[in-house]
């Protein structure tokens, strides 16, 4: 049995996490990859607060294992969804898109363990005087939303591996077993995966997205609306609209008129891959298949074993 820092702090048997994301990771998904050895996460960010504690209880009754939920700090009825997870009793928590100072002193006096996502090595050290268990070192590589430093994973865990104490996962552009053995080999203590475990049968994400996600190849996916909430697209009609309007020096108004309302769950969860907002990872080039969560995790794990066996190639 492999034991570290992160199975340690979550009580799972591979040092792997399923992100939190929007329209994809309900109960289904979470319990899957938390049934599996790793630690599944339900992404609050696109639920109402009675639809969160839904997916919380269906996550209960169908995995023993422990779970975890995605908050999202920017999120309008952010007060009723910590409610609803100190009532529920969700032992991990993961914050992100906001001050960590905020919520983590309430969650952890109730016995909550608490990482928060960060982009960059001084953000990770405000996380830690915050006192979070641990954060999540996530490059530009990652798909939605994102960090505006577009420091890239390789260089970023490095940095923030030698400015925090706490524990360290890698996010962003990995998706392989031999991805995630490089990013330990930078310090980090284990992984979170996002884009791969959208193209499983329990996300709940629609079939029209997965198979976009599939088709993707090099250069597909780019970060826009950097002057609002930079998040990085796959290109469809929706992406170019903000293209040339960013071109064209389109001012935060502008870009949010755009972008109007549910433009992320047209896209993601309806399935209208041309007005829709296509969030997803640069990664997305190496995905080619639609597994079952389990057998993801299976496969990560077993690639990055046998990685670990293998030589460094020498010319």
């Amino acid at each position: 049995m492999f034991s570290n820092r992160i199975t340690k702090l979550f009580g799972i048997d591979y040092p792997i996490v399923q992100a939190g994301m929007v329209w994809a990771s309900g109960w289904k998904l979470a319990s899957a990859v938390s049934n599996a050895g790793a630690l599944g996460i339900i992404g609050a960010g696109s639920m109402y607060p009675a639809v969160l504690k839904e997916h919380i209880q269906q996550c209960r009754q169908a995995t023993e294992k422990p779970f975890a939920v995605n908050l999202p700090l920017m999120y309008p009825d952010i007060e009723q969804h910590i409610a609803t997870i100190i009532e529920e009793k969700v032992p991990v928590v993961v914050t992100s898109a906001g001050n960590p100072k905020t919520y983590t002193s309430i969650l952890k006096s109730k016995g909550i363990t608490v990482v928060h996502v960060v982009s960059s090595s001084v953000f990770a050290q405000k996380a830690e005087a915050a006192g979070v268990d641990a954060v999540v070192a996530e490059g530009f590589e990652a798909g939605g939303h994102n960090g505006r430093e577009e420091t890239t994973t390789f260089v970023l865990i490095p940095l923030v591996r030698k400015a925090v104490q706490i524990p360290v996962l890698a996010a962003g552009g990995i998706a392989t077993g031999r991805q995630m053995l490089a990013a330990m080999v930078l310090g980090a203590d284990g992984v979170q995966i996002g884009s791969r475990f959208v193209c499983t049968p329990e996300a709940s994400s629609h079939s029209n997205f997965k198979q976009k996600i599939i088709e993707a190849k090099e250069g597909d996916t780019v970060l826009s609306l950097k002057k609002h909430v930079p998040v990085r697209l796959l290109k469809n009609k929706f992406y170019q609209q903000i293209h040339e309007a960013e071109m064209n020096g389109a001012d935060v108004n502008t870009l949010q008129q755009i972008l109007g309302k549910g433009r992320a769950k047209k896209g993601m969860f309806e399935g209208d891959m041309e007005e829709g907002e296509l969030e997803i990872g640069q990664v997305s080039a190496l995905i080619n298949d639609i597994q079952p969560a389990a057998a993801i995790v299976q496969d990560i794990w077993s690639e990055f074993n046998a990685a670990l066996l293998q030589p460094i190639a020498v010319s």
